[in-house]
């Protein structure tokens, strides 16, 4: 009887997982579709750009990786440029993994760290305790979304109108609104810890030094001192 429940309650937080990750599958297929276009225009083949995101994810890494790719020989500058623009990464996967049940160990965490994306850390940082499971079903969809989406623009990109092509670009910022706001919405410190990172990201967008230093590396140093302000001033009291 225990197995059978346990079973069930594995296929329910599977079908938890998929539906959340239908939002953010959506919102991959705009961006990677983008992504399959500019691969194809650099004069990679069909199958190198889906290969590229099959094996990556990343869609700032991707967009800088392929630019790099197009000069031999710069194994240097694609290391510190992919290192500066996905470390962020390493810091959702170790804060996500603390959530975890005692299932979700060994070559699972491997598949964590592999998927982990900044919407796929948001959606499953909601969770009280992420299950294998669920965590499984939140990576399909958006996995699916956005190897599709860069085979689709790889292979048609060229035949729709420009117009369609920019508008694609702006799901993405819709995506992430819609998971930001419902958690700003359920706690006030988390509308600081926004703001705050707004203004240290506009900073490095604006002030001449700063916004010479690449956008993976500001992202990151927007993080870690966003998430500083809010854990000192807004610690979270936890029961024993």
């Amino acid at each position: 009887m225990s197995s059978i429940m346990q079973e069930n309650n594995n296929q329910n937080n599977f079908l938890r997982g998929i539906k959340a990750g239908i939002p953010i599958g959506l919102g991959y297929l705009s961006v990677s579709f983008t992504f399959g276009i500019m691969a194809v225009s650099y004069g990679f083949k069909w199958w190198q750009a889906v290969l590229i995101s099959m094996t990556n994810l990343t869609s700032a890494g991707q967009f800088a990786g392929i630019g790099i790719m197009l000069v031999p020989g710069q194994y240097m500058e694609m290391l510190l440029t992919q290192l500066t623009i996905n470390i962020r990464y390493s810091f959702m996967s170790i804060s996500l993994s603390q959530k975890t049940d005692s299932k979700f160990k060994g070559v699972y965490r491997w598949l964590l760290g592999f998927v982990m994306t900044d919407e796929i850390f948001a959606v499953g940082y909601t969770e009280k305790v992420v299950t294998r499971s669920f965590f499984a079903g939140l990576a399909v969809i958006p996995f699916l979304g956005w190897t599709i989406g860069t085979m689709a623009g790889a292979l048609l990109g060229n035949i729709l109108p420009p117009q369609l092509i920019s508008a694609f670009g702006l799901a993405i910022y819709g995506m992430f609104i819609a998971i930001v706001i419902p958690e700003m919405k359920k706690a006030r410190a988390v509308v600081y810890v926004v703001i705050i990172s707004m203004i240290i990201s506009s900073m490095f967008y604006y002030l001449p030094v700063l916004k010479n230093v690449g956008s993976g590396l500001a992202i990151s140093i927007c993080a870690i001192l966003a998430a500083l302000v809010g854990a000192i001033a807004f610690p979270v009291e936890k029961d024993e």
